[in-house]
Formats: structure tokens, C-alpha cells, sequence
């Protein structure tokens, strides 16, 4: 009688997969891969494209799982190298352009605006909406938590250029919300 392998524990499917079996590879792939495919969403729009770096960043999980030390989250060390992944490859396709938007103040960026019926789910397709540059620089600011010092060592830009990013992003989006709050008010006006 055969009987299916389980792991029981994250140690478990670490060393399952340090001894390269098949199970333990597909449990982590299959425990991870909806939350790290949203990440990779986060950052690059085109479906496709994250999921083959969604894949990318799992292979180099296999590829350097004997680096971790277990010093600290071992999801949080997968989340880092599916960012890794997804900032190198906005970095390495020309069309996806990290460029620095410099315009004019927009208007009614201190626009009152209110979170009160804004889901989760709409914010993320706001910022899902950004441009490539704000939009990379918030999400590792605002969701992932970097510091502006790391930001700019993983993108190759200046501190300040982090900053600004992410300045614009915000005014980007209070405008987006503010707009979509008074298309409803008019709506159920």
C-alpha cells in the first residue's frame, strides 16, 4: 500500500525540497502561489508576464533555499526574492519604463478626500492604475515597507527620487479618490 507524503511543518517542506523532491516543491508552489502572483500583480500589470515571474522568482527560491538561515520569516525571504523578480524584470524590459514623471502640480491634490467606502480592493486597482514608476516606488514604500535608502539601491535611483515617486503617487491617487467620490455623489446625488 502506498501512502502520500505530508508536511506537516514549513521545516519539513524545507527539507523536502533541499532534497529536491517533487512533492515538497509542489506544496510550496501551491501553498504560495496565489499570494506571490498577486505581488508580482502589484507590480507588473500584465498578467502573463507575472506569472512567468511569479515562476522565475519560485525557481530561484529552489535555487537559493539553502541560503536561508531561518532567521526570521521564511515566507518573508520568498516575498523578497518575488519582488527581487519583479523589480529586475520592469528593470530589464524597456517597454515596462521605470522613468521619473516630472509634470505640473496636479490639480486638486489637496482635495478633501475620505476612505470611509473605499474597499481594499478598489485602492489596489487605483494603484494598480499608476504609472510604472509611482506605482513600483508605493508598493515598496506603502505595502512591502522598505525605506526609501533600500528603494533606491534596488531600483538604481537616488533617495530623493524615491521620495518624490512616492509624493506623486500619493497626489495621484487623493485625486483619483477624491474623483471617484464625487462621480458617486452625483450618481446618488
Amino acid at each position: 500500500m502506498l501512502f502520500k507524503k505530508t508536511f506537516i511543518s514549513e521545516q519539513d517542506i524545507i527539507k523536502g525540497c533541499l532534497k529536491g523532491e517533487r512533492k515538497a516543491q509542489q506544496h510550496l508552489y501551491e501553498s504560495y502561489s496565489k499570494k506571490f502572483l498577486a505581488i508580482c500583480l502589484r507590480y507588473i500589470k500584465d498578467r502573463d508576464l507575472a506569472e512567468d515571474v511569479m515562476i522565475e522568482g519560485f525557481m530561484k527560491i529552489f535555487e537559493k533555499l539553502s541560503q536561508f538561515e531561518s532567521k526570521g520569516s521564511f515566507e518573508g525571504w520568498m516575498k523578497r526574492i518575488i519582488v527581487t523578480q519583479s523589480l529586475l524584470t520592469l528593470r530589464n524590459n524597456r517597454h515596462l519604463n521605470m522613468e521619473v514623471h516630472v509634470e505640473g502640480h496636479l490639480e486638486n491634490a489637496d482635495s478633501v478626500y475620505e476612505l470611509d467606502h473605499l474597499e481594499a480592493a478598489d485602492l489596489m486597482e487605483l494603484i494598480k492604475d499608476l504609472p510604472v514608476g509611482y506605482r513600483t516606488v508605493f508598493n515598496l514604500y506603502a505595502i512591502e515597507g522598505y525605506s526609501h535608502a533600500e528603494i533606491a539601491d534596488l531600483l538604481g535611483i537616488t533617495e530623493s527620487t524615491s521620495k518624490s515617486q512616492l509624493n506623486r503617487a500619493r497626489n495621484v491617487l487623493k485625486q483619483k479618490i477624491a474623483d471617484q467620490q464625487t462621480k458617486e455623489r452625483r450618481i446618488n446625488g
